[in-house]
């Protein structure tokens, strides 16, 4: 649909030429769609603004006096226009979270901010390892784990806990788990696709925050936390995963939470930038809508 800026320069093109033709050509558009302009504008005005012949094009009264306005318009959107690219954000961003937390929440929020901001270009690296920033020419991190000293700038999101979960059907046909050590009768699924067993870690009994690594043997071990996700949802067995990686299924009811109470304290989650880089203007702007929308996420998500 035609705005009347768009119509207002086509109006004025066309006088300057001396055809409706002339028009399209310069604006390469079609002879039509200047038909359109000049019907669009003479609507709003109430009367006709143009007399036209085959050969010829003249204004009536009325489009004398709206030319000029016109005119007066379109110069002064020109004047301003380089001060409002000035202040448009512009520039190439590099992103890096981990491979599903990024896929489930980080990237749907890029997307949001490439389509507010036209002129930024947003590169992303989702990867399961602690990426070095400043070598790797990387501007803002997500990370979902305790940080280790360092000279970033980090900004708190929230907190990321462990679920051990199953799906309804798994615990109809296996049963539900009690305690830790009732883990070794049951179908667990691992992460550790090189051997049939790996450590899970358990919060210690007593209501202590201390931890302690249990032993689980593990039927059916896959190196995709997604893999053994799934595979869980199909009632092959009981996973422990992120809660980020979870917190949908468990609020649907397609897999059920089991021993809360030996949850490890979940882990603290920033977003974390080298300190020059937040001077830039487009990384800041990235920043100021990453946090509060993940905090948003990870608050939905029950650490």
């Amino acid at each position: 649909m035609m705005d009347r800026l768009d119509a207002m320069e086509l109006f004025v093109t066309a006088v300057e030429e001396g055809s409706l033709a002339a028009a399209a050509r310069r604006h390469a558009r079609s002879p039509a769609s200047v038909t359109r302009a000049v019907a669009l504008l003479e609507h709003h005005a109430g009367e006709a603004l143009l007399l036209r012949s085959t050969r010829t094009l003249s204004l009536t009264a009325a489009g004398e006096r709206h030319l000029q306005a016109w005119r007066d318009v379109i110069a002064r959107l020109r004047e301003i226009e380089p001060v409002r690219a000035a202040t448009l954000l512009q520039g190439t961003v590099v992103v890096t979270a981990p491979e599903l937390f990024g896929r489930f929440n980080v990237m749907p929020l890029l997307e949001d901010f490439l389509a507010r901001h036209p002129r930024v270009g947003v590169r992303v690296l989702l990867v399961n390892r602690l990426v070095n920033l400043t070598g790797e020419g990387v501007d803002v991190a997500v990370r979902l784990a305790p940080l280790p000293d360092s000279t970033l700038t980090a900004v708190r999101i929230g907190e990321v806990g462990t679920r051990l979960c199953a799906s309804p059907e798994y615990l109809a046909r296996a049963g539900t788990p009690a305690e830790v050590g009732d883990l070794q009768r049951h179908a667990c699924i691992g992460l550790n696709a090189e051997g049939d067993g790996e450590l899970w870690s358990f919060r210690t009994s007593g209501g202590s925050r201390r931890t302690r690594a249990v032993r689980i043997a593990t039927r059916l071990s896959v190196n995709n936390a997604m893999a053994a996700i799934d595979a869980a949802l199909r009632g092959s067995g009981i996973i422990q995963a992120r809660s980020y990686q979870v917190a949908e299924h468990l609020r649907t009811g397609r897999l059920v939470r089991l021993l809360p109470h030996c949850e490890v304290a979940p882990a603290p989650a920033h977003v974390v930038f080298p300190h020059d880089r937040g001077t830039n203007r487009a990384v800041r702007a990235l920043i100021d809508h990453l946090v509060p929308n993940l905090r948003r996420v990870l608050d939905d998500d029950g650490g």
